[in-house]
C-alpha cells in the first residue's frame, strides 16, 4: 500500500481507483505478541526461539478468524516504527470500505478517528465521537449503535496524547449521550464497558504498548514493516509526474544501497524523493550521498528553507516541536504558535514549503509528519545550549529531560533521541551552524535495544561506538566468560533491511563478539561456542537484504564465525558471500552453510575463496544437492598451494565412487584436511573409514503415488513436459528403486538422472506385421539413461501368470529404434513384470506371442475406474474396465478430468479376466445404464476407451455397481457407492457467488506434502504468477515441501485469478494428485 496522504507526494492530490492494490506494497506481520515483549533478549546462555515466528498478511485479513478457533478478532492492533505508513494505511481502510473495496459485507459502519485531534477536547459524548468523523452518513445514533457487533472504531495514533486509557476502577459511560472525560471513554471502548460487540483497529509506534496493554484482552498484533521492494519502486514512479524524472530518481537510489534501504519506511521514501524533486526543480544534478535519516532531514532543510528562516523563525519553530514532543501533542492552536512567537507571517514560508500544514478539519497546525516534529524537537536541544551560550552542548540535561517524557526503558527507541545522536555526530555538527562541537555523556547504562544502535548508526562515531558496544560485555554478562567454553550471547530480532544494516554496522565495533548467527534451527547438531550475535528474522531474507549483511562484514575484524545454516542462499547471494570472504579486511575463519540450497552452480564461487589466502579455515557444507560437479569444482580449489581450509564437512553418501576417489586424492595430497560429515550420534567420520549412512533424518519420508521408492526414501518424479508426457526422476544413490503406480523398477550403480515418456503403441506397432502376431501385455515408455548406469530395468505387464496358462517364452520386449523393431527375449518374466539386464533404451515395452489355441484366453489383471459428476439434478458416473496400464488410466484420467469428472477409488476386479471378453454393467436400483454391456479390449492410450454412463436421479442410502460375465453369467466385481463417496464440486464459481475457500487454500497443506513436480510447476507460473524475483526465492528452498511452503507465503498477494493459474498448471504438473484431492474435498471453488 502506497501513502496517498498530500504531505507525502508531490503532487497537489491523488486519486486512485483501486485501493486495495495499493495495501499490497506494505508489509504487514501478524505475530502472537508486541515487539517490545520480543525484539530485545539481553542475557547469558539463552538460546534463540525460532518456533514462534509471524506471518506476513494481506489487509484483507486483518480481521479474518483465528484458525485455531475460527474466532474473529475484535481488537486489531497496527505498530510500527515511526513513519512506517500506520495512519495513511488505517486512513485507506477507512476510504476502501467507504468505496466498497473492503469489509463493505462485515461491518455497516466504520468510524475514523485521530486521536492527535480527540486529545484537544476534555469531554466528549459517545454521539459526538463517532460524529468527528465527518465522513460518517446522517443516521440515528440509536440505529447506528443497535448492532455493535458491525461496527467497527479506527483510533489512529493511540499512543500519540499523554492520556493514560487504563484505570483501576474505570466508570461506565452509561448512556451514548453523556459527555465523558475522552480518556475514559476511549479506555470504555478498549475495557468494553460500552459496546462490548464493536471491533476496534488501534494503531501505535512500537515502543508505547506496555502503558496500556494489560485492557487489551487477546489482540491481534500485526506489525507494518515498510515498502517491498516493489512498492518502494512504485512509490518512486507515482512521486514523479514525468516518468523520465521517476526513471532518473530510482536510478540514483538503486545505485546506493544504504539509501535505497532506508527507504523501506515510506515517510524516508517522501523525504528522498523531495530533496531529489528540488534539485530537479533547481536545475541541479542529482546527487544524495546521505547515510542516516538525520542527514537527510539535514539535507531537506538545507535545500527547502531560505537562508532568513533558518534564523530566529526556525529556531522558534523547533521549540514549538519541541514543546509538543514533551507534552505529547501534535496539533498546535493558533494560541500555541503565538506563546512562541510565531505569527502567520512569520509562519508562512513553513506553510508554503508544506514544513508545517493548516489543518482543514479545525483551526489548528501540525508539522507535515510526526518524524519531522521530532526531528526539529531533537534540533531544539541543541540549538537551545547555543541560544544560552554554553561553550558545550549539555547532552547530559537533554538525555535527562528525554528521560522524564519517554521513560528511562523507552529512551533509545523513540525518534527524537536517535535524531539528537545524529545531529551530534561529526556531519551533523558540521551541517548546523554555530553549533559548538561536545562529548556525549555515559549513556552505556540505559537498557539494551535495538533503539540504541539506531542511535549509534545515527552518529557514526567511530570511537563512541567502539566504546559503547564493547561496554556490552561489563554490563551484559554477570560473571567472567571462560573462553574456553563460551556460552555468552546476545539476541535481536531484526524485521526489516533497515535493522539488519544498522545491526551489522554496529557489530564492527564490537571486540569481543566473535561469532553471527542468523536464524538458527532447531536442528543443529553442532554448536557455536563463541560468545556471539544472534539475529533472528521473521520475514523473508532477500537478495539486498543478504548484499547489506555481507557488505558490513567485509572489514569486521573481529568476527570470526558465521553460521547461515537453513537460510536458502541463492546463487546472487552466495556470490555476494564470496565476494566479501575474499576481501582483505575479511578475517571468516569458519564458516557454516548446512541446508543452505546450494547445488553445484554455487561451488565454483566457494572453489574461487578456497584458492586464493582467505582466512577460512572450516567449511560446513552438509545437507546441500552439490553432486559429482560440485565437489569436483570445490577440489580444484581445494588443490590449490593457497588453500588454508583445514576442515570441510561434506555429505559423502550421495556421492559416485569417481567423486569419492577425487576427494581422497585432495586428501593424499593434503594430509592437514579433514573432511568429514556429522552423524546422528553428533561423532565424525572420515574419508578413511567405512562408509556409514547418512545422518541428519530430520522427518520421515512423506510420498505421493507417482514416487519412486528406493534406499533412500520417496524419490519425487517431476513432470518436464505434460503435453508430451515426458517425465524426470533423478536416484540419488544406488540401489533399487520401484513406484508402484507406474510399476516401473530401476536398478542404478550410481547416481543419475532417467527420463521417461509415455507412449502409445499405435504409433510404433501399427507401422509393423507384428500387430497381428504379437498381442500388447503392458505400457510403451521411452526411457532415457547415460550408458551403464542402469544394471536391471523391470517392465510392468498385465499378463496374469498366476492361472498357468501362459508360457512365459512367449513374452518378449519391443524396441522401437531409427532402423526398425527389434524383439529381446527378457532375462526373467515375473508375475506383473519382465526384467531386462544392462539395458539399451529406447522406447520399449511388453508384447505377448499369439498361439492361435489360446488367443482369446489370455488372463490378464484389470482395473475398474469410476468416475462422477455432480448436478443440480442428477449424478452421472462413468465405469470403465480396462488392462492394468498405467498409460491408458492417465489417458483416461486426463479425458474425465477436461469435463470436471472426478474419480471415485474402488478395488479392482480379483480375479483375472480375458481380453475380447463381454461384461454385463448392472445396479442394485433402477438406473438408466448406457451401454449395459463392455467389452474387455486393449486399446492404445490415444485412442478413444470404452465405458457405461450411468445416471442417477437419487443416491439415498446408496447404490451397488456390479458387472458379470455376460457368458457365465459369473459376478466379477461389485463395489457400494455410498453418498459420501460423492462430493458436489462446482465446475466453476462465478465472481459474483459466495466466497468459498479457494482449491489452493483449501488443499494448503495436502499441495505442499504431495507435489512433487516444483521446478515444472515454477516454470509454467514464471512471468505468468510469479516474478523473476520470486521465482528465485522459491527455486532457492532446498526440499519440495519447502519450495511449497515458499510457494504458499507467496499466495496472500494472488488474485482469485492468479490462483487459477496456479490450479490449471498443477491440473497439468500432477492431474492425478488434483483428482486425489477432489475426490476427498467437499467444496471446491475454482473459476475455470
Amino acid at each position: 500500500m502506497t501513502p496517498q496522504i498530500k504531505s507525502l507526494y508531490h503532487t497537489a492530490s491523488w486519486k486512485t481507483k483501486d485501493l486495495l492494490q495499493n495495501f499490497t506494497q506494505l508489509l504487514l506481520l501478524q505475530k502472537p505478541r508486541p515487539r517490545g515483549w520480543e525484539t530485545m533478549v539481553w542475557k547469558s546462555g539463552s538460546k534463540g526461539k525460532g518456533e514462534e515466528r509471524g506471518h506476513l498478511i494481506e489487509i484483507q485479513d486483518l480481521f479474518n478468524p483465528n484458525p485455531d478457533t475460527q474466532e474473529e478478532p475484535q481488537l486489531v492492533i497496527l505498530e510500527g516504527a515511526a513513519g512506517i505508513g500506520k495512519s495513511t494505511l488505517a486512513r485507506q481502510v477507512r476510504r476502501a470500505w467507504g468505496e466498497g473495496q473492503l469489509y463493505r459485507d462485515r461491518f455497516q459502519h466504520v468510524f475514523y478517528l485521530s486521536c492527535r485531534e480527540l486529545a484537544q477536547y476534555k469531554k466528549l459524548s459517545l454521539a459526538e465521537l463517532i460524529a468527528k468523523d465527518q465522513t460518517v452518513p446522517v443516521a440515528p445514533i440509536k440505529k447506528i449503535l443497535s448492532h455493535p457487533e458491525k461496527l467497527l472504531f479506527i483510533l489512529d495514533g493511540i499512543d500519540e496524547p499523554a492520556w493514560i486509557l487504563e484505570e483501576q476502577n474505570p466508570e461506565l459511560c452509561l448512556h451514548w449521550n453523556e459527555p465523558q472525560p475522552v480518556h475514559r471513554l476511549l479506555g470504555s471502548l478498549l475495557g468494553k464497558s460500552i459496546l462490548p460487540g464493536v471491533f476496534l483497529l488501534l494503531t501505535a509506534r512500537t515502543t508505547y504498548f506496555q502503558k496500556f496493554v494489560p485492557s487489551l484482552g487477546q489482540p491481534r498484533w500485526v506489525e507494518v514493516l515498510g515498502f517491498s521492494k516493489s512498492g518502494r519502486k512504485k512509490y518512486i514512479y507515482k512521486y514523479f509526474t514525468e516518468k523520465q524524472e521517476a526513471i532518473e530518481a530510482f536510478s540514483l537510489i538503486k545505485s546506493n544501497p544504504v539509501l535505497s534501504t532506508l527507504c523501506v519506511v515510506p515517510w524516508v521514501s517522501w523525504l528522498v524523493c523531495t530533496c531529489l524533486k528540488q534539485q530537479m526543480e533547481q536545475g541541479r544534478d542529482l546527487s544524495l550521498t546521505s547515510q542516516t535519516t538525520t542527514a537527510l532531514c539535514l539535507k531537506y532543510l538545507s535545500q527547502t528553507l531560505p537562508g532568513h528562516a533558518l534564523g530566529t523563525p526556525f529556531r522558534r519553530l523547533c521549540s514549538l516541536a519541541a514543546e509538543g514532543i514533551w507534552r505529547r501533542r501534535s496539533l498546535f492552536s493558533k494560541r500555541d504558535l503565538w506563546k512562541q512567537g510565531l505569527s502567520e507571517d512569520i509562519i508562512a514560508p513553513f506553510l508554503k514549503v508544506g514544513v508545517i500544514q493548516k489543518q482543514l478539519s479545525s483551526v489548528s497546525y501540525s508539522f507535515a509528519n510526526l518524524c519531522l516534529q521530532e526531528f526539529f524537537a531533537a534540533m531544539s536541544c541543541i540549538l537551545k545550549n547555543y541560544e544560552e551560550k554554553h561553550d558545550f552542548v549539555e547532552t547530559y540535561d537533554i538525555v535527562e529531560t528525554l528521560k522524564k517524557v519517554y521513560g528511562r526503558h523507552d529512551l533509545f527507541e523513540h525518534l527524537t533521541m536517535q535524531f539528537l545522536f545524529g545531529l551530534l555526530s561529526e556531519n551533523g555538527m558540521r551541517e548546523m551552524e554555530k553549533i559548538f562541537a561536545c562529548r556525549l555523556p555515559s549513556l552505556y547504562h540505559q537498557p539494551r535495544s535495538l533503539g540504541l544502535l539506531h542511535c549509534l548508526y545515527e552518529i557514526q562515531d567511530k570511537k563512541l561506538l567502539t566504546n559503547v558496544m564493547n561496554n556490552y560485555q561489563a554490563t551484559s554478562m554477570q560473571a567472567p566468560v571462560d573462553m574456553a567454553h563460551p556460552e555468552f550471547h546476545i539476541n535481536l530480532a531484526v524485521q526489516t533491511d533497515v535493522e539488519l544494516m544498522v545491526v551489522t554496522f554496529c557489530i564492527n565495533f564490537c571486540n569481543y563478539i566473535y561469532g553471527l548467527w542468523l536464524n538458527p534451527g532447531v536442528q543443529q547438531k553442532k554448536m557455536m561456542l563463541t560468545p556471539r550475535m544472534v539475529l533472528s528474522r521473521w520475514t523473508p531474507i532477500t537478495n539486498a537484504s543478504w548484499q547489506i549483511l555481507f557488505s558490513t562484514l567485509e572489514f569486521t575484524e573481529n568476527l570470526k564465525f558465521l553460521d547461515l545454516s537453513g537460510n536458502p542462499l541463492s546463487y546472487y547471494a552466495l556470490r555476494s558471500l564470496c565476494r566479501t570472504l575474499r576481501c582483505p579486511g575479511c578475517h571468516l575463519r569458519v564458516l557454516w552453510l548446512v541446508d543452505c540450497s546450494l547445488t553445484s552452480s554455487h561451488c565454483a564461487d566457494l572453489a574461487s575463496v578456497l584458492r586464493i589466502s582467505s582466512s577460512l579455515t572450516e567449511l560446513d557444507l552438509q545437507l546441500n544437492d552439490l553432486g559429482d560437479r560440485g565437489v569436483s569444482l570445490l577440489c580444484k580449489g581445494l588443490r590449490s598451494p593457497a588453500c588454508k581450509l583445514r576442515i570441510l564437512w561434506l555429505d559423502q553418501a550421495p556421492l559416485s565412487d569417481q567423486a569419492m576417489m577425487e576427494l581422497r586424492a585432495v586428501k593424499a595430497k593434503n594430509p592437514r584436511l579433514l573432511i568429514s560429515r556429522v552423524l546422528t550420534t553428533c561423532t565424525t567420520k572420515d574419508l578413511s573409514s567405512s562408509p556409514a549412512s547418512p545422518g541428519h533424518k530430520h522427518l520421515e519420508p512423506v510420498g505421493t503415488e507417482d514416487d519412486f521408492w528406493g534406499p533412500t526414501g520417496p524419490v519425487a518424479t517431476e513432470v518436464v513436459d505434460k503435453e508430451r508426457n515426458l517425465y524426470r526422476v533423478q536416484f540419488p544413490v544406488p540401489g533399487s528403486y520401484h513406484c508402484p503406480n507406474i510399476g516401473l523398477r530401476f536398478v542404478v550403480t550410481r547416481a543419475v538422472t532417467i527420463k521417461i515418456g509415455f507412449c502409445s503403441w499405435s504409433q510404433h506397432l501399427d507401422k509393423t506385421p507384428l500387430q497381428h502376431s504379437h498381442m500388447v501385455a503392458g505400457p510403451l515408455f521411452d526411457i532415457k539413461a547415460e550408458q551403464g548406469a542402469v544394471a536391471a530395468v523391470h517392465l510392468p505387464h498385465f499378463v496374469d501368470l498366476q492361472e498357468g496358462q501362459v508360457d512365459i517364452s512367449w513374452f518378449s520386449v519391443a524396441h522401437f529404434q531409427e532402423h526398425g523393431m527389434v524383439l529381446e527375449i527378457p532375462a526373467k518374466v515375473e508375475q506383473n513384470c519382465t526384467i531386462l539386464e544392462n539395458p539399451n533404451f529406447s522406447p520399449v515395452g511388453v508384447l505377448l506371442r499369439l498361439i492361435p489355441a489360446v488367443r482369446y484366453f489370455i488372463p490378464i489383471t484389470s482395473v475398474t475406474l469410476i468416475y462422477y459428476f455432480v448436478n443440480l439434478k442428477e449424478v452421472t458416473l462413468h465405469l470403465y474396465l480396462i488392462p492394468n496400464d498405467c498409460t491408458i488410466r492417465k489417458a483416461i484420467d486426463d479425458e474425465e478430468m477436461k469435463f470436471q469428472f472426478v474419480r471415485i477409488n474402488k478395488p479392482p476386479p480379483l480375479d483375472s479376466l480375458y481380453i475380447g471378453s463381454r461384461y454385463t454393467v448392472s445396479a442394485s436400483k433402477k438406473l438408466e445404464i448406457i451401454p449395459k454391456e463392455l467389452e474387455l479390449c486393449y486399446r492404445s492410450p490415444g485412442e478413444s476407451q470404452l465405458f457405461s454412463e450411468i445416471y442417477v436421479d437419487h443416491m439415498g442410502s446408496g447404490i451397488k455397481l456390479q458387472i458379470t460375465d455376460k457368458k457365465h453369467q459369473n459376478l466379477i466385481w461389485e463395489a457400494l457407492l455410498k453418498p459420501g463417496d460423492l462430493r458436489p464440486v462446482p465446475p466453476m464459481i462465478t465472481a459474483d457467488a459466495p466466497a468459498l475457500p479457494h482449491f489452493l487454500d483449501q488443499h494448503r497443506e495436502q499441495l505442499v506434502a504431495r507435489v512433487t513436480s516444483v521446478d515444472s510447476l515454477l516454470d509454467k507460473l514464471h512471468s505468468l504468477v510469479l516474478s523473476e524475483e520470486e521465482y528465485e526465492a522459491v527455486q532457492a528452498k532446498a526440499t519440495n515441501q519447502d519450495k511449497m511452503r515458499k510457494l504458499f507465503s507467496l499466495s496472500r498477494s494472488w488474485s482469485w485469478d492468479s490462483k487459477d493459474q496456479v490450479y490449471r498448471a498443477l491440473k497439468e504438473t500432477h492431474p492425478y494428485l488434483i483428482m486425489d484431492l477432489y475426490e476427498t474435498s467437499r467444496s471446491v471453488s475454482v473459476r475455470s
